[in-house]
């Protein structure tokens, strides 16, 4: 046998040794397929129920999970509660209340002056200082002060109730019942009613349209501002902060210094093809010595009306610059034709006589009145109920 043909023959040998050792290996390292014969952990499943098991798992974290989106879900914001303004008796009787403490000096002198034993010539000039004091006006205190000395001659009583009678009287003459204080323009049934609103600065004039949409609204009007005063700043703001306290759209402009003029066009654009009922125009605090500023009102009047007729224009008035105001007015009305006052502030130092002047001197009459800050502060004025406060204290 030849040398090669005994080493093939060995390698075949060992090859065939080292495999059947694996061979053996692999057999005896195997476990047998045997169920369980001991007790399982408490997390295992008892045989037999592995697919159950695993089905009710399955179905116990979806259920964790939809728990876990159920808490996670975003909460819909509730709708914002708009505010609500006091009933207009309500907030009459609180100003009446406030112009009676404001103005129970002015009454108590007056009444004691003409419950004196002996009413002379002296007493009745004091009585006319005291009703100039009140900015009552030369002219309206003369005729007050003619009317009372000829009811005193003729009754010549001097009884409190009836003297207090008498002046109530002749108070009530002056303040004049018989004005149109309505201040919500006839509808319109194509088109909004449409309200401008102008007076210098400081007057107030933003907030009491603002104030004035809290009203409106809550009588069921549809309404829409327009924020013609681009001149100060942040006005525009202000005013859309108080539409949205009663839910009222705003127009305004994005650019500072906008013309005022186009604002106020746009702002009755919109209130037509919005068909709203009432749209009210902010305009800026004009100082009335000022002729552009002034020309740039009454050009706002008549960009606006060639969309619509303006229905009212309320001159606000500060009621503490007395007889100043007297002065304001009368530029306002030569320029835009003001068919009624709002007077604010009248509290504190304010004197109740300047309604009697502003009426006299413009035949426009007061329709509205603030005495506060507050957003209720504001109410239609009522002749009888001034002239009450005026008396009472």
């Amino acid at each position: 046998m030849s040398d090669s043909l005994t080493l093939t023959i060995i390698i075949v040998a060992v090859v065939a040794v080292v495999g059947i050792g694996v061979i053996a290996f692999v057999t005896k390292g195997r476990k047998p397929k045997t169920p369980y014969t001991s007790e399982r952990d408490a997390d295992d499943l008892p045989a037999g129920q592995a697919a159950e098991g695993t089905t009710e798992a399955v179905a116990d974290a979806a259920g964790a999970t939809d728990a876990a989106v159920a808490v996670e879900e975003p909460v819909v914001p509730a709708t914002p509660q708009l505010d609500v303004p006091e009933p207009v008796q309500g907030r009459l009787a609180r100003l009446r209340a406030r112009l009676t403490k404001s103005n129970n000096m002015f009454s108590k002198g007056l009444l004691a002056l003409l419950s004196q034993d002996t009413i002379d010539e002296d007493v009745w000039e004091e009585i006319e200082e005291n009703l100039l004091m009140a900015d009552l006006g030369t002219e309206p205190a003369m005729e007050l002060v003619d009317a009372l000395r000829e009811r005193v001659k003729i009754e010549g009583s001097k009884d409190p109730a009836r003297v207090k009678a008498m002046l109530r009287e002749e108070l009530l003459k002056l303040v004049d019942p018989s004005l149109d204080r309505s201040y919500l323009p006839e509808p319109h049934p194509d088109r909004p009613s449409i309200i401008m609103v102008v007076g210098v600065n400081g007057v107030g004039k933003t907030t009491t349209i603002g104030k004035m949409a809290r009203v409106l609204v809550a009588e069921d009007k549809d309404v829409l501002l327009g924020a013609a005063d681009t001149f100060r700043a942040a006005a525009a703001e202000q005013l859309a902060t108080w539409g949205d306290r009663v839910g009222v759209p705003t127009v305004r402009s994005d650019i500072d210094g906008a013309d005022p003029a186009s604002v106020a066009f746009e702002a009755v654009s919109a209130g037509i093809d919005q068909e709203v009922d009432i749209v009210m125009i902010d305009t800026a605090g004009r100082l009335q010595n000022k002729v552009g500023l002034m020309d740039e009102l009454g050009k706002i009047k008549r960009v606006v009306e060639k969309k619509a007729t303006i229905d009212e224009v309320l001159l606000v008035l500060d009621a503490t610059t007395g007889q100043n105001g007297l002065q304001q007015a009368k530029v306002f009305s030569e320029v835009v034709n003001v068919t009624g006052i709002v007077l604010t502030k009248l509290d504190g130092t304010a004197k109740g006589g300047i309604v009697v002047a502003i009426q006299r001197q413009l035949g426009v009459p007061v329709k509205l009145v603030g005495l506060g800050e507050g957003p209720d502060d504001l109410a239609p004025f009522s002749p009888e109920d001034f002239v009450d406060a005026l008396l009472e204290g």
